[in-house]
């Protein structure tokens, strides 16, 4: 799934360049080309499809130029990711009524590749013979307010026993103290936005909670895959809400289940938490995507270039953002608070050709 956007990367991202896109490290991999790497090794290539907005096509085949035109799946406008699922989930049951899915999240850092291949292949085996709908937990390290928390039965011993657990409850981004309650618990693990389920049972599912989204897709056995298709998503996505497949169908279906994980992960959704997440900092704590970085007295900063080759050169500053790109030069105290004061008013007219 690399449909999503926001402006929480600006002015690295953009309206028509989101953060999956983008090189945010140093492995000069996009977030995107790293999850589609990810799967290989797990499914056969002809496999693995991609689900993304349609105007973000071009940068799709920038990234993964192998990847089959067919096995590109174009949303007409952004609705999150029950719209999203649904669709994709029509379009592979009419390539395979018996098929098991893994839906992956493109813009997520994992650390340890092959544990996580390890892992995904065992979820979607033990789905594969289940009517379950599983989604990969991780212990949480920290607690962070920015993350989804999965409250098991059995408490911290089914928690930690490495075995799938039925989940009790989903928190979607709690305030700080009660991320700490959960995490002092034992009793949590962060939701990954990883599924695995037989294409069937989220079918059943999505059509048993969140109808008001699958009933505009009636008639997609008929139209997905033949020359209608384009006129059918564009009305079927119109009267589409904005939904999330956690709130419309997880936090209320019945047969939801935890897979622990133990690949190291981390949601990239703010510039502090991805900060916090890259373990190629220097010896005073600075992170940064170019090659050629000049640093002396700096601290704790994060330093991010349109051009990884560009030198950096930045002397004397201590928990900062300076972000370089073609248009803008963007440096502010990496708070994120402090990030988001600062950039409100970019949103506001006299703005619109940079956004």
């Amino acid at each position: 799934m690399a449909g999503g956007y926001s402006n929480r990367f600006w002015p690295v991202t953009r309206e028509s360049r989101p953060k999956q896109f983008i090189y945010l490290s140093s492995t000069k991999r996009s977030l995107v080309r790293a999850a589609y790497e990810r799967c290989l090794g797990v499914v056969p290539p002809e496999n693995i499809l991609l689900i993304t907005l349609e105007r973000f096509k071009d940068y799709v085949f920038q990234n993964i130029p192998e990847l089959p035109e067919e096995n590109l799946l174009l949303e007409p406008y952004g609705r999150k990711t029950a719209p999203c699922i649904v669709y994709a989930t029509y379009a592979i049951l009419k390539r395979d009524p018996e098929a098991v899915i893994a839906m992956i999240p493109a813009d997520q850092i994992i650390y340890d590749g092959d544990c996580y291949r390890k892992t995904l292949g065992e979820a979607l085996n033990y789905a594969a013979t289940r009517h379950i709908l599983l989604t990969l937990g991780v212990v949480p390290t920290r607690p962070d307010p920015n993350y989804g928390y999965i409250q098991v039965y059995g408490g911290q011993a089914a928690r930690d026993s490495d075995q799938p657990v039925q989940v009790k409850t989903f928190t979607e981004k709690p305030d700080p103290d009660i991320a700490q309650v959960f995490c002092d618990s034992g009793e949590f693990f962060w939701n990954t936005g990883v599924f695995a389920w037989q294409a069937s049972v989220i079918k059943e599912e999505c059509e048993r909670y969140i109808p008001e989204i699958t009933s505009l897709f009636a008639g997609w056995d008929g139209a997905l895959g033949t020359p209608a298709e384009k006129v059918f998503l564009e009305r079927a996505y119109t009267g589409c809400s904005k939904q999330s497949i956690d709130y419309g169908v997880m936090e209320k279906t019945e047969i939801a289940w935890v897979y622990p994980s133990r690949f190291g992960w981390s949601d990239i959704d703010s510039w502090e938490n991805l900060y916090a997440s890259y373990p190629e900092k220097d010896e005073n704590g600075n992170f940064t995507n170019t090659t050629r970085p000049y640093f002396s007295d700096n601290k704790g900063c994060l330093f991010i270039a349109d051009d990884t080759k560009k030198m950096l050169a930045v002397k004397g500053l201590e928990n900062y953002l300076v972000l370089d790109t073609p248009d803008v030069l963007l440096i502010c105290p990496r708070d994120d608070q402090q990030y988001r004061d600062f950039t409100g008013d970019i949103a506001l007219p006299g703005y619109e050709d940079i956004r």
